[in-house]
């Protein structure tokens, strides 16, 4: 009766995320009304377009705050790129997309034993010398629990929410129709394509099975590197995952939100170290570079958590994706032109002059350029706001450019990296990051 009970909440909770997320466009569609009138009176229109963002903005950021599921995995998405947007709008959400990063609602006790019974049958604390029924981390689709395994060994119990894949999908459903909101906080940028990636990986990311077959090769590999904590699996089932125990001290978030310059510098050369060097040493992109995924250590190491999306690259990253990035730096736009349009970044029989190319995407290679490269908030929002801008030269640009399915999640870690660098406003040797790991990329 009781576990009865809490599935009736569950459901009520499902419900009542899906009709939070379904007043979405209904205000957004009054706001731009209201804002449509102020402009037939004589407002300025850029003035009712930040009054619009703002409104939106505020109503879109508390919704997804107060979710988990789909819409909270689109929301941690999201807030890593809120270093692109304009302070006025960004701002006053800062606090609350940095903890959407890091944290979620948790199950509650009848509802945590019977996943666990379910995967590991009735007497499954026996497989614990000590189990901790109160979550210490939670995240859009599971929870943490610290334990002592059989064995004596202090170990991390990953939780899968019961009914997590019926409101991811519900989630993304209800997403998808709120395009035009994001749109309206970040002009030019097509939301549809994270949103469709979102659901693609829900399949991998919901079978734990397979984010363990990921993190022990990962676990494997740097087992003994200085720099890096991956914890080591040691026992799986499709919805809970048991890894080694890590003991961080907190996550990359709060050194966002407070770290100083010493810990900014060094923690961003280390999270770009991993993102750009794990291909190469192990045939997988960590594909998921929110900032919660990563864990500070009491002795300066970067622990790495979260394998569900991760991309097999067998060869490291793709060989012409670092010659291009080396004919970009030696402004060899002909050559750029042509190498984009071999790997499908160019649409057949589409004509981008060479120069016109160079004008619109050389800003983002700067990090490239230099030895050592300050990332800024303000350098991440200038670039925004320049190709963003719904001009009809930038319009016209971006249909002329293509992201073939090869380089989605590729293209997810590196902007969604540059994010997480620009808001830790590091230094970092990128360049020499490029010049170790990219095949094709030498100086």
């Amino acid at each position: 009766m009781a576990e009865e009970r809490d599935r009736s909440r569950l459901r009520q909770s499902a419900l009542g995320r899906t009709a939070r997320l379904a007043t979405l466009p209904a205000a957004y569609a009054g706001r731009t009304t209201l804002g449509v009138g102020k402009r037939l009176v004589g407002r300025p229109a850029t003035v009712v377009l930040t009054e619009v963002q703002a409104r939106t903005a505020d109503q879109l950021f508390r919704v997804l705050g107060e979710l988990k599921g789909g819409a909270m995995k689109f929301g941690q998405a999201m807030s890593i790129f809120e270093s692109a947007l304009p302070d006025e709008l960004a701002g006053p959400y800062r606090e609350a997309l940095t903890k959407l990063q890091d944290s979620a609602p948790a199950m509650s006790n009848r509802m945590l034993e019977s996943v666990m019974t379910e995967e590991l049958g009735v007497d499954w604390r026996e497989e614990f010398k000590e189990f901790g029924d109160t979550p210490v981390a939670s995240a859009s689709i599971g929870q943490v629990h610290r334990a002592t395994w059989h064995d004596g060994t202090d170990v991390a119990v990953k939780v899968q929410y019961p009914g997590a894949g019926k409101a991811l999908r519900s989630d993304i459903k209800q997403l998808g129709r709120m395009t035009r909101m994001f749109t309206v906080l970040a002009p030019g940028v097509d939301i549809k394509p994270l949103l469709a990636e979102v659901e693609e990986r829900l399949a991998e990311e919901l079978d734990y099975s397979l984010e363990a077959a990921s993190q022990q090769v990962f676990a494997t590999e740097y087992a003994e590197d200085p720099n890096f904590v991956v914890p080591a699996v040691l026992a799986h089932t499709p919805r809970v995952l048991v890894s080694t125990w890590m003991d961080s001290e907190y996550s990359l978030a709060q050194v966002i939100k407070d770290g100083t310059q010493e810990q900014r510098d060094h923690f961003g050369i280390l999270y770009a170290r991993f993102l750009v060097g794990a291909p190469t040493r192990t045939g997988l992109l960590h594909a998921d570079p929110h900032p919660g995924n990563f864990r500070i250590l009491a002795d300066g190491r970067l622990g790495v958590v979260d394998y569900g999306a991760a991309a097999r690259l067998p060869d490291g990253f793709p060989l012409p994706l670092g010659q291009l990035l080396h004919r970009a730096i030696a402004e060899d736009w002909d050559a750029v032109t042509e190498g984009l349009r071999e790997e499908g970044f160019i649409l057949p029989r589409t004509q981008f002059d060479p120069e016109e190319l160079a004008d619109y995407l050389g800003p983002f290679l700067d990090a490239a350029r230099t030895e050592e490269f300050a990332f800024t908030r303000s350098w991440l929002r200038e670039q925004t706001t320049r190709v963003a801008t719904p001009s009809q030269e930038n319009i016209t640009r971006a249909f002329k450019l293509n992201l073939p399915p090869e380089y989605m999640l590729i293209h997810r870690v590196w902007l969604g990296g540059f994010g997480v660098l620009c808001q830790l406003e590091a230094t970092v040797p990128f360049r020499q990051l490029l010049e170790d790991d990219v095949p094709g990329f030498d100086l």
